[in-house]
């Protein structure tokens, strides 16, 4: 080979390998770290990891390029437990919406309001798990994302099809323990992160999943290695989960006040309990709050289609006298008090929503809504700022993000204003960063 040649391929070879990212500091910036605050420290990131926080900062250091976010406060990347992704366009809700693009677009909201990780809680069409490799490839594509497939429904019940639009019914519905079993065995074999389950009559409307399904379902599940998240809304379905060990109570309990008892055998067995106050909340709230509507952080995450019905004061007096709009208001305060019982008894609490499901559940607002909820049932901002972070992440199974420190992952939340001195302050997003990218807003 001529030495010209030679040289020309060595330089091609050369050239087709990427030059390894310059490392970034970031300084001056108060820090929580998803448990504590650490007050004003550098964090540096190197490609998509934080490789040190705090001082003396090695000698990587020295060729980091500096980003000045004095006066600002950083947080770790929030983790939604339960939302749903692709199921809403406007005003309307359903599976014929389920489709890369809309998931795409739902993850990218989230993500610009700062929840760099989802876990869409059933409801998946059978393009989830193509969608979920190639949006946890590329930050670009929005939040990571990760979920429970369709999930096991109960036969004729909920979620009921009709009433979620659910024309194509992705959703398992088994009849008998054997087959719980057997979908529980499809499901795992399809990739799911977490089986979902709803045991839920709806007020009475709908059959309720029988013991001898969900009880299959938990065991088969736990056999397998895989945790069983349950929708619930009564106190009744919730102690017989408990019960049968299942590992996440998906909903708050809303019917009745939870009883020393049941705490006590949740805290023993290590149950996670998510809240979503705001599913009850967001039926009456938007209507009660049409001054909301005129802020840029709520306007923002919502559909033209919605943002008009919502802003007509004819649509806000029809909602407030809706029939259901009572026992809604019952069921957050339900909600509230079992947040405080369960608090009390040092419970496991994770952090989600329902965003997603339906056009009120709206997605990116939701949670941070939620954060403030947490303070009124008398979490401190960093316990519910833990609650989002730290603790949602250990839900997932997950070490590699939640936190700021050495070898998590630089998903980030900057913040204009303190969230500790006011969790109303987690709405003055500054950026966000997920796996080292700060993502353009």
């Amino acid at each position: 080979m001529r030495p010209t040649r030679l040289w020309a391929l060595l330089l091609a070879a050369t050239a087709a390998v990427p030059a390894a990212a310059q490392p970034i500091l970031l300084e001056n910036a108060r820090v929580f770290d998803g448990r504590r605050d650490l007050g004003i420290t550098p964090v540096l990131i190197d490609g998509e990891r934080i490789v040190h926080v705090g001082t003396p900062l090695p000698a990587a250091a020295t060729a980091a390029r500096r980003i000045d976010y004095q006066g600002k406060t950083l947080l770790p990347g929030l983790v939604s437990n339960h939302a749903h992704v692709g199921n809403t366009e406007g005003l309307q809700h359903g599976d014929r919406y389920y489709t890369r693009d809309n998931v795409v677009r739902d993850l990218r909201q989230f993500q610009r309001y700062g929840i760099t990780t989802v876990t869409a809680l059933g409801m998946n069409g059978p393009a989830f798990f193509d969608i979920r490799k190639e949006v946890n490839a590329s930050p670009a594509l929005g939040a990571q994302l990760y979920g429970a497939g369709a999930g096991i429904g109960a036969f004729a019940g909920a979620p009921p099809a009709a009433a979620m639009g659910l024309a194509h019914d992705p959703v398992a519905r088994p009849r008998n323990a054997e087959e719980a079993r057997a979908a529980v065995a499809t499901q795992q074999a399809d990739g799911v992160d977490v089986i979902k389950l709803w045991v839920d009559s709806l007020g009475g409307k709908f059959p309720m999943m029988a013991p001898e399904i969900y009880r299959a379902a938990i065991a088969e599940a736990h056999a397998r290695g895989l945790k069983v998240a349950a929708h619930i809304h009564d106190l009744d379905q919730a102690r017989d989960l408990v019960d049968a060990r299942v590992d996440i109570i998906a909903h708050g309990i809303r019917d009745r006040a939870v009883d020393p008892m049941l705490a006590r055998k949740m805290h023993d067995q290590g149950t996670w309990y998510i809240a979503t106050v705001n599913i009850d909340e967001a039926n009456y709230w938007y209507a009660e709050n049409p001054q909301a509507l005129q802020q840029p952080f709520l306007r923002d995450a919502l559909p033209a289609a919605v943002r008009a019905r919502w802003q007509q004061p004819q649509w806000q007096r029809e909602q407030l006298a809706g029939a259901n709009i009572p026992g809604a208001r019952a069921a957050v305060a339900m909600n509230l008090e079992n947040l405080r019982r369960l608090s009390a008894a040092k419970v496991k609490f994770g952090f989600g929503t329902d965003a997603g499901a339906m056009p009120q559940r709206v997605i990116g607002f939701a949670e941070h809504r939620e954060l403030k909820l947490l303070t009124e049932a008398g979490f401190s901002p960093a316990q519910a700022l833990q609650t989002a972070t730290a603790d949602a992440a250990a839900l997932l199974g997950m070490d590699d993000r939640g936190r700021i420190a050495a070898g998590k992952r630089a998903d980030l939340l900057v913040l204009d204003a303190d969230p500790l001195a006011d969790i109303g302050n987690t709405q003055h997003i500054h950026a966000v960063w997920q796996a080292g990218q700060a993502i353009e807003r």
